[in-house]
């Protein structure tokens, strides 16, 4: 059988499920048993056989979406990567004015990862030490102390753009271990209390006064 009538088989409509939707199934298979395996307390590296037995699916159908392992674990992190900016991002433009969308936007990020623990401990915690993750990490870093930097403007005292970036990094870099504690059970803060705690950390003394009380 060539190539060409090989993927016209695998894309024709089966069970009544069309052969594209099953590929998206079985792609988003793959993805959320990387990030069980990912996410566990003693994980090791992962590999294709690992995720695929975890995924119930065969080796074949890891390679119709990607590459390698290094491929579907940088797809892993962006995606929840993307979903704590989206959220964030809409949670702080729909704030009423700069206190709220600060807390807004960290209400939004810790509803995420008290709802999956598994992205909290992705995204947040060290001692996953998979260098796919270690440069995800740093460039995730980079672009929210760049998007922090952007909208700070609003809520900060600092000024200028070197020590405003300086501010951002310090912020964000600050959160990401709070989180990754909290996600870790090392800090006993419920949920309403963190969100509390990081906007102090987060906004001027002068408007962050009544955080508490939000």
């Amino acid at each position: 059988m060539s190539e060409s009538s090989q993927v016209a088989g695998e894309l024709r409509s089966y069970g009544g499920e069309a052969g594209d939707a099953r590929v998206a199934r079985r792609r988003a298979a793959l993805l959320d048993a990387t990030l069980d395996l990912l996410s566990e307390p003693e994980a090791g590296p992962v590999t294709v056989r690992g995720i695929c037995t975890h995924a119930g699916l065969t080796p074949r159908y890891f390679y119709e979406s990607f590459e390698n392992v290094d491929v579907l674990v940088g797809a892993t992190y962006d995606g929840v990567i993307t979903e704590i900016a989206e959220r964030a991002g809409a949670a702080f433009d729909a704030g009423a004015d700069p206190r709220d969308k600060v807390l807004s936007a960290v209400e939004a990020i810790v509803d995420i990862v008290d709802t999956d623990r598994r992205k909290g401990r992705l995204i947040f915690s060290d001692s996953l030490g998979s260098p796919v993750l270690a440069e995800r990490r740093a460039e995730s870093l980079q672009l929210f102390a760049t998007l922090t930097s952007r909208s700070a403007q609003q809520v900060s005292t600092v000024r200028g753009d070197d020590e405003l970036m300086a501010a951002s990094h310090f912020q964000v870099g600050g959160l990401g271990r709070v989180l990754a504690s909290w996600t870790e059970g090392r800090l006993d803060l419920d949920r309403e209390r963190l969100v509390a705690v990081c906007g102090r950390m987060l906004l001027p003394e002068s408007r962050s006064h009544a955080v508490g009380d939000r």
